[in-house]
């Protein structure tokens, strides 16, 4: 696969106190495999979908323990440029553009409304090898309590246009690259505690919607929304055993309308 169009999420990784355990757990509910883990790299190991590389696992670097979370990154052409673009928009900016051998060049960061995501510029990895099929990354929301931040940041940071839901229930909102949906972006409601921060919740494709969730939660998952069906596919929120959010989708069962969608100029 070629190098993503700049904005396009383009891979996916974790922080695992145990990765191991993670490896397990994400081995069973998802059918990954795992390549060995790169000590020169931190111990980094990807993931694999039939043969294919999807995302990967890492234990955390000494001071970095903390709650495990999933990270999502949008491609760039250059990585210092993004940041700059970060900063100058009202993002921070938490690790600076870091080479990664030949691999490619990755930056971390924070949107204006406290959302943590990546930037990977692309070496010889050039990200996802596969995208929507059983085990590989389908879809990305950013859950936010303040949208207008997150709406305002990253068309200004990515080259990015949008549409918003036409629903009085729910503030939703998806930012395109060209004709390519690329991110959700969901108004966070009282239903979720206030100790949960703004995130980006990334969901993987799976052939069963339930079987996934039977087998997560058989394996210390936690299910926090759903099975749903929806006109994108039946799909259900979980959190892992160490906590880290993500979502299953089963993008060949739909059902319903496609939402009517206005322009945002």
């Amino acid at each position: 696969m070629a190098l993503q169009p700049e904005g396009t999420p383009c891979w996916a990784d974790a922080m695992f106190s145990d990765v191991e355990g993670a490896k397990s757990f994400y081995g069973d509910v998802l059918g990954w495999t795992f390549g060995e883990s790169s000590s020169e790299y931190g111990n980094y190991t990807q993931a694999y979908a039939n043969g294919k590389a999807v995302a990967a696992v890492v234990p955390p670097m000494p001071g970095q323990e903390g709650q495990s979370a999933w990270c999502l990154y949008f491609s760039s052409p250059d990585a210092a440029a993004t940041a700059t673009k970060i900063r100058d928009n009202g993002g921070e900016v938490l690790m600076e553009p870091m080479q990664v051998g030949e691999f490619g060049t990755m930056a971390l960061a924070r949107d204006p409304s406290g959302a943590v995501f990546g930037v990977w510029q692309g070496g010889t990895h050039e990200g996802f090898e596969a995208v929507a099929e059983p085990g590989a990354y389908a879809w990305a929301e950013l859950f936010t309590r303040e949208p207008e931040k997150s709406d305002t940041f990253f068309p200004a940071v990515f080259p990015l246009s949008a549409r918003q839901m036409e629903d009085d229930n729910t503030d939703y909102r998806i930012f395109s690259v060209g004709e390519n949906p690329v991110l959700g972006r969901m108004k966070m409601t009282e239903e979720f505690p206030p100790e949960v921060p703004p995130y980006v919740n990334v969901y993987f494709t799976v052939e069963d919607c339930d079987a996934a969730v039977a087998k997560a939660a058989e394996r210390g998952a936690v299910l926090r929304f759903g099975p749903m069906d929806s006109p994108f596919g039946r799909f259900a929120a979980l959190s892992d055993p160490q906590g880290a959010s993500f979502s299953v989708i089963d993008v060949s069962t739909t059902q319903g309308e496609m939402p009517a969608m206005n322009e945002v100029s």
